[in-house]
């Protein structure tokens, strides 16, 4: 799945020079490991996180304390962004947690709505995040309906290694149980039905090594339908549609 720019983050990417350029004195570059958390449930937003690398993991707290994951995101997308709908403070329903480690340029909501208002180029480039997000979360709610738990943990898997480096994914199993929504004692049994199929190939101290084409065999068709539609999407609507991204390789300041 080609996750990655030359800038690193697609939205930014896709932004026509000029544009990007309103953002460009105001971005902050920050690094942020596994577990790391961006925003907890109830904190006022004020950053808006541009990926550039990683996985961040959205996580929604029921009322009788379970923790469950409702999509991830990595640099296709920006953690934060409804916040520039909000003309007041705003404050975030999940929280947000790194799944893989990565990097992110940040800016103040403050800034960020400033520039939304100024150009309209910003406007189209987020609202098309809003929409992406909302199809992702409509299909998750629609696997996790109809698809086995193995199914479902195949899919995840894929999409943290998207996000990832290596064929090693770092996870553990309370990460794993809020993805699927299910217990602890469910995700180790269907990590071993994963491991006899060859999907995992080992677990050792929270890494996971996976066999990629096994996985891929055993994921549900929402793995691949949503990768191909969103990539579509990107290609299609944004970078068909913008004059002019070339500023990715010098409009960045030197302190980033």
């Amino acid at each position: 799945m080609a996750l990655q720019t030359r800038l690193g983050n697609r939205l930014l990417a896709a932004l026509p020079a000029a544009d990007f350029n309103l953002l460009a004195p105001h971005l902050q570059k920050t690094s942020f490991g596994f577990d790391a958390v961006l925003v907890r449930t109830g904190d006022e937003f004020k950053q808006v996180y541009f990926p550039l690398s990683g996985a961040i993991s959205f996580l929604v707290e029921m009322s009788g304390g379970q923790i469950v994951a409702s999509t991830l995101m990595g640099s296709e997308g920006a953690v934060g962004a409804l916040s520039v709908l909000s003309p007041s403070r705003s404050r975030s329903p999940v929280t947000a947690t790194a799944y893989v480690a990565g990097s992110a340029l940040h800016v103040p909501v403050s800034q960020l709505q400033h520039v939304f208002e100024q150009s309209a180029a910003i406007r189209r480039v987020l609202r098309f995040h809003f929409r992406t997000q909302l199809l992702q979360l409509q299909n998750v709610a629609a696997c996790n309906a109809v698809h086995s738990v193995e199914c479902r943990m195949a899919r995840w898997l894929l999409d943290i290694h998207d996000r990832g480096a290596d064929s090693r994914i770092q996870l553990t199993q309370e990460a794993l149980a809020q993805l699927l929504g299910v217990r602890r004692t469910t995700v180790t049994l269907t990590m071993r039905k994963l491991r006899a199929a060859g999907g995992i190939i080992s677990e050792q101290r929270r890494m996971l090594e996976i066999d990629r084409t096994r996985l891929e065999t055993i994921a549900c068709e929402c793995y691949g339908l949503m990768r191909d539609r969103v990539n579509g999407m990107y290609d299609e609507e944004l970078l068909m549609s913008s004059p002019n991204t070339a500023h990715a390789q010098h409009c960045l300041p030197h302190e980033i």
